[in-house]
């Protein structure tokens, strides 16, 4: 194979592993701040973290990302608790944070 074609095929797998990267990361983004907001807590730093990635298999058979994101918030603005968004493919799999806001993000869950 010519060292350009296989230049842009991994720089093409680069493109779209990088978009679908922030995809889920602004997914994250929605569902911590929802959350804080429906628990009445403040959003610390209004962003998520990246904080791992495997493969792992969906409920459909197919191997998929499953991607771990962590935000902070506070409930009295003086002290800092962490909260964990776990998405695989687009779909939340697991939740941990704000807890009056926890029922209701996990009432969201797909039933399988």
């Amino acid at each position: 194979m010519h060292p350009l074609l296989i230049l842009m095929i991994i720089g093409t797998a680069g493109f779209f592993f990088f978009t679908a990267a922030r995809a889920a990361a602004e997914r994250a983004t929605e569902i911590g701040r929802d959350a804080c907001y429906a628990a009445g807590v403040q959003w610390l730093d209004q962003s998520v973290h990246a904080s791992g990635m495997r493969i792992r298999r969906k409920p459909d058979g197919w191997l998929g990302l499953e991607r771990s994101f962590r935000f902070e918030y506070s409930e009295d603005g003086h002290d800092r608790h962490i909260g964990k968004v776990v998405l695989l493919g687009g779909k939340l799999v697991a939740f941990s944070g704000p807890t009056r806001a926890a029922q209701a993000v996990v009432s969201q869950f797909p039933q399988l």
